[in-house]
Formats: C-alpha cells, sequence, structure tokens
C-alpha cells in the first residue's frame, strides 16, 4: 500500500482533494478516487482535481499547443471523469499560484475537458472565463422529492450541462429533499447538474439581478456550491427574465456567494478558493 500527498481545498464550500502529478504518472481508479473523496472513511471531497501538465495528457494535447502548460484532471466524488467544473477551476489557480507552479498576474490559462479556461484576479477571489454557452429551448420536466409536481426546467451549456428549474419561494427550496437524485424527462444523454432557483424580491437592484439556489450534481449529490451551476442558474433566470435583464448577477449558494458576468457572448464566475490543509494518505 503507498501513500499520496494530497491539498484539501475548496470554493464556497464545493470542496476537493487536490493532487498533485505534474508528470502524469498516477493512474487512480474511480473506486481510489471514491474512497479518497468519502467524507466517512477516506479525506472527503465533492470531487478530485489532479494537476498535471497538459503534455503529460493526450486529453491534453490541444491545451498544450495553445500554451496552457496545466491541465485540470476534475474526477467527480464517484470517480467519473467531468468536463468542467466552476468552483474547481479557483481552487486549481489557488494551488497553481500558491505553490509556485504558475503566476496568474497576466491571466492564467488551464486545460479542461470543456477547452482552455483563462482565470485572473478579482475583488471576490479569482475569475475565471467559462466561454460561450448555450440556452437549450427544449423543455425537460424535473422531478424532485418535496415537489409536489414535476417543473419545467431550462437547458444550459456552459462546458458541461445543466437543467435549471424556477420554484416560487423560499419555502420550497429550503423544502427539497436533494439526498435523492432529480428525475429528469428526458434523460440526457450523459446526466445533468440540476439547479433549483429562487429569485430575489427585488430581482434585480442597482442594475444587478439577485438570485439564490441549490443543486444536485450528477456523480456526487447535493453539494454546498457548484461553480458551472451557479453561472448555469443565473443564465437561465436572465433567459427567462428577457431583454431588459442585467449582465451581472449576484447569486447566493448554501456555501457563500458568487458573481456571475455575461460578455460579448461569454459568460464569467467570480469568487473566492481556499486551501485548507495538506497530508498523505494511504492509498489502496
Amino acid at each position: 500500500m503507498s501513500s499520496l500527498a494530497f491539498t484539501k481545498g475548496h470554493g464556497t464550500g464545493n470542496d476537493f482533494v487536490v493532487v498533485a502529478d505534474p508528470d502524469g504518472e498516477l493512474d487512480l481508479s474511480d473506486a481510489q478516487i471514491a474512497a479518497l473523496c468519502d467524507r466517512h472513511f477516506g479525506i472527503g471531497a465533492d470531487g478530485l482535481l489532479r494537476v498535471v501538465r497538459s503534455a503529460a495528457l493526450s486529453e491534453g494535447a490541444e491545451a498544450a499547443a495553445s500554451g496552457a502548460e496545466w491541465f485540470m484532471d476534475y474526477r467527480n466524488a464517484d470517480g467519473s471523469k467531468a468536463e468542467m467544473c466552476g468552483n474547481g477551476t479557483r481552487v486549481f489557480a489557488r494551488y497553481l499560484t500558491d505553490t509556485g507552479l504558475a503566476a496568474i498576474e497576466a491571466g492564467l490559462r488551464i486545460g479542461t475537458r470543456a477547452g482552455v479556461k483563462t482565470l485572473t484576479r478579482s475583488d471576490r477571489g479569482f475569475e475565471v472565463d467559462l466561454g460561450a454557452f448555450a440556452v437549450d429551448a427544449a423543455e425537460t420536466l424535473v422531478r424532485a422529492k418535496g415537489l409536489s409536481v414535476a417543473r419545467p426546467g431550462v437547458g444550459i451549456d456552459v462546458g458541461n450541462p445543466h437543467v435549471v428549474v424556477a420554484l416560487s419561494s423560499d419555502a420550497e427550496l429550503e423544502g427539497l429533499d436533494l439526498t435523492f437524485q432529480p428525475v429528469l424527462d428526458p434523460a440526457p444523454r450523459h446526466g445533468a447538474n440540476v439547479e433549483f432557483v429562487v429569485p430575489a424580491d427585488p430581482l434585480v437592484r442597482d442594475g444587478v439581478g439577485a438570485i439564490r439556489l441549490r443543486v444536485f450534481e450528477r456523480g456526487v449529490g447535493e453539494t454546498l456550491s457548484c461553480g458551472t451551476g451557479v453561472a448555469a442558474a443565473a443564465l437561465a433566470v436572465r433567459h427567462w427574465a428577457g431583454a431588459a435583464a442585467p449582465d451581472s448577477w449576484i447569486v447566493d449558494t448554501p456555501g457563500g456567494t458568487l458573481g456571475v458576468r455575461v460578455s460579448e457572448g461569454h459568460v464569467y464566475l467570480s469568487g473566492p478558493a481556499s486551501l485548507v490543509f495538506t497530508g498523505e494518505v494511504a492509498l489502496a
């Protein structure tokens, strides 16, 4: 049994095991990752971020060619691969800059399975350009424990898939039981994260929109925060609100507050990132 060095980090409570593997030598199985992320028998996390040079991965070839030295190999808590993680990019950037592996002053480009993402510093901590987004006009019905009837949801793609559902009140939001996975009809081929949103009253103040949400992440369950889900939720409410909707949003999650802005067809996510502790763990 070997040992594995790790760092624990989080972005608004969305937490990760961070593992440095610059040369791509680690081959962690889904089961090993699930064991590391287990909150009772492992370190405990919503997912794992492997810090690896883009050139060391076949998946990172395009990122390496574009000048992104580092690739964020993000895995869900069950070990499955995911395209992207908005909060994860900020924790990844925090790890790279705190350990001296990269600088961010001129913008830090990192590879992901959803393409290269650029991070900069912001008043909230870090801001990531999530890139272009797409709104799916087709309606998805969402059934969740705690809702008496199925609710319509809108599909939002921000590099990974989301379905956003509007609720009428904080009481409805708090009454959800997200220990059970919401059921989507039709079911997306590769699954989707599901966000349940309540608009603030008033929705817009001083040109900034405000919403509150809870999220169920595929391969994880309910999390305290989901960066791409926050962006998707703001984009969905902006879509519903129409042409007069603002481009700047404040989004409250159970883990904290994040900022979203839309500019020239791209969506940007800003918020804090913290590294909590380091250690070594036995790896079966």
